[in-house]
């Protein structure tokens, strides 16, 4: 029997997760085609081996998607609702009605749990194995423990006590107790120095989607930090202290542990880097439509985070003048996707954090400007074979500003006539047997209006666009500007143009979290321009290989855990904690991530703000905000920083209403799990 099958069938077994603590695990014996037994397949080291990958399959698409997406951002100082959207996730994004029955919170309990499972059988059966060599065993038993680590960090921090499991027992137990928080981080740091030492520096049989000692030393400094705001110590050391140890030996050792900090923020991001990030420590990794074990019916759901943070510019423009290809409904854009969510939009705070003037980390986070493609490659390769999503000629996506136009959207009527014309051109790749078509991006350069494909370039990542966008600028319709402009320098530009400080009701809101309203008059050229807010692009996949052609809301591309910056502002923000006087040392942790963010190398001083010479802890909280905005990180921040009363108050006024300390610092038990043990009342749902 091939190992591969087993494999993938016992992906395909560890989906099925139930919502409960104590999850059943899958017979072999169901799918095996040669009916061996599990007993016989997993005391093999080949069958063991192929189990433990299942360790993994509660990352990508699972636990690192929309669910954990939502629940580790929402509710803090960055994210509010866009315009209309109150109604979906205002458990997680306003403390309103939350209960033991919200979804995202049940999927990450389940999924967490879930793997757990299969780590624990995977370090279970490693001392049963009939053969295999005992370095190879002990790296994978090392892969298995980080994850172990990794998933109770996850239910450490969002649900406080929880049962520290740690056997596989056929015998579920339906009284399960609760541990301390205490034992829980003891373990997770013992699981995660077993990894640091029995982790190769190179990933194990050369495979990028495993971890490696950097991972271990960087999720050590990570839990160290959450557990310090437990007020946790470990001998005479205080976790912040063993926090900023472990940064300081990553840091000063990246070379040895195979760990690099890149030197401009824009490679973090680059397409190319995307399936082998230098920068990152530990990553959920994609799938690859062009493998030959790609199959598109087989793995966890694909994520669709991206299209959350993006709006539905539909709703704002309609699809009769400006916007040529329509991003509500599917198949329809094979530039942007099928971006008919819009629920997760940035507060003022969180835009104000960038001096986009000299941080390139603006434009390199946020989509302000937005544009029409055409299919000028697509057509060329395939002729009449084109996906309708890449089937428009240069010309069809070419805009001829009328009088209505202009007025219609407050633009000059000196424009009249004038052209706006595509900023994107896509190929089109059909990538597997399963029809995942690729939508490979260039970008057609400025001023040359031939439509001819000698005219387009590469580019480093396809939403990227220049910042700021020029006065005589003619591949993009609308821009949302984050430095005001003023009636006089609108009047110049041939495109839509919003200054995005306008698109908040600071009269209602003064701490920025409230977006206006298409209902009223609202100063906007147009009320459903209220509709917009800049779109946050980490997850917008755009790249060959990051589509799956069949659904424009999924993505396939790497998405990041945990990357070398954290470990800096880790640093910067144990070193604060140890000793709030050493702003000096804070400041030069935080001096080398502003540096490779600096738009020009000659922006790096004190002039510019750019260089700090101390650093408080909110320069750290705005760090953090500026460099990891969307990375599944913030409401840990300010929860092991006891800060959410302080920063939801000025900075979200919406979740600050409803935010209840006595009960918001951690999440509600899942109802499905207590409705499956016998002794729910004692277990208790976290105060809900």
């Amino acid at each position: 029997m091939k190992i591969f099958n087993i494999k993938r069938l016992l992906c395909k077994c560890a989906l099925g997760l139930s919502l409960a603590l104590y999850i059943t695990s899958c017979s072999l014996d169901e799918y095996n085609p040669s009916a061996l037994s599990e007993e016989n397949v997993l005391k093999n080291f080949s069958g063991w081996k192929s189990y433990q990958s299942n360790c993994y399959t509660g990352l990508w698409g699972s636990l690192i998607g929309l669910n954990y997406g939502v629940q580790s951002e929402v509710g803090t100082d960055l994210w509010t609702f866009s315009y209309g959207t109150h109604n979906m996730f205002k458990d997680l994004m306003a403390y309103e009605q939350f209960t033991t029955s919200c979804g995202p919170v049940s999927a990450v309990w389940a999924y967490a749990f879930g793997s757990i499972k299969d780590c624990n059988k995977t370090i279970q059966l490693s001392t049963q194995l009939a053969d295999g060599n005992a370095s190879d065993i002990a790296k994978l038993v090392a892969e298995a423990k980080f994850l172990r680590a990794y998933y109770y960090s996850v239910l450490v921090t969002q649900f406080g006590e929880v049962p520290l499991v740690l056997i596989d027992d056929p015998l579920k137990s339906l009284t399960p107790k609760r541990n301390s928080i205490s034992e829980i981080y003891t373990q997770i740091v013992s699981d995660l120095r077993f990894a640091f030492n029995n982790l190769p520096v190179t990933p194990y049989d050369n495979n990028a989607a495993r971890v490696t000692k950097k991972s271990a030393l960087g999720m050590m400094a990570r839990v160290y930090a959450q557990g310090a705001g437990e007020g946790l110590s470990e001998g005479s050391k205080t976790y912040w202290v063993r926090a900023k140890e472990v940064a300081d030996s990553l840091i000063n050792n990246q070379t040895a542990y195979g760990a690099s900090l890149y030197d401009d923020f824009q490679k973090v991001f680059a397409s190319a880097n995307n399936r082998n990030n230098a920068e990152a420590l530990f990553t959920a990794y994609g799938l690859n439509p062009y493998d030959a074990s790609y199959d598109y019916f087989t793995g966890n759901s694909k994520p669709n985070l991206y299209l959350y943070y993006y709006p539905k510019f539909d709703d704002a423009f309609g699809t009769s003048d400006l916007l040529k290809k329509g991003v509500n409904a599917n198949t329809s854009n094979a530039y942007y996707g099928r971006c008919n969510q819009q629920f997760l939009a940035p507060t003022k705070y969180l835009l104000n954090c960038f001096n986009a003037k000299y941080d390139k980390r603006w434009e390199n986070t946020f989509v302000t400007a937005f544009a029409n493609y055409s299919g000028v490659q697509a057509i060329a390769s395939l002729g009449t074979g084109v996906p309708t999503p890449g089937n428009i000629t240069y010309n069809a996506a070419t805009i001829t500003l009328t009088t209505a136009m202009c007025n219609k959207y407050g633009i000059d009527a000196s424009h009249v006539g004038e052209k706006i014309y595509p900023y994107a051109d896509v190929n089109a790749v059909n990538a597997s047997k399963n029809a995942t078509w690729q939508y490979i991006p260039k970008i057609w350069t400025k001023g040359s209006h031939t439509g001819v494909a000698a005219q387009l370039k590469d580019t480093t990542n396809a939403n990227l666009h220049p910042y700021p966008l020029a006065a005589d600028e003619d591949r993009f319709f609308a821009y949302l500007s984050k430095d005001p402009l003023t009636s006089a320098e609108k009047k110049a530009r041939r495109y839509v143009t919003v200054n995005i400080d306008d698109l908040f009701d600071t009269a209602t809101d003064p701490t920025g979290s409230t977006y206006k309203s298409v209902t009223s008059t609202n100063g906007l050229p147009l009320a459903s321009l209220a509709n917009l807010f800049p779109a946050m692009m980490k997850f917008n996949h755009n790249f060959d290989g990051g589509w799956v052609g069949s659904n424009f809301q999924l993505k396939l591309g790497n998405i990041m855990i945990m990357r070398m910056a954290e470990v800096y502002l880790i640093a910067a923000e144990a070193t604060l904690h140890i000793n709030s006087g050493d702003g000096a040392t804070a400041a030069n942790y935080l001096n080398q991530l502003r540096k490779r963010a600096c738009r020009n190398a000659s922006d790096f001083n004190t002039t510019t703000g750019m260089q700090l010479t101390t650093a408080t802890m909110n320069d750290v909280f705005d760090e953090y905000a500026r460099e990891l905005c969307g990375e599944f990180y913030r409401w840990a921040l300010l929860k092991r920083n006891k800060a959410f009363e302080t920063r939801l108050q000025n900075y979200n006024r919406t979740a600050y209403i409803n935010f209840d300390p006595s009960k918001h610092y951690k999440r509600p038990i899942p109802y499905n799990f207590l409705n499956q043990i016998n002794n729910a009342d004692e277990f208790g749902t976290n105060g809900y």
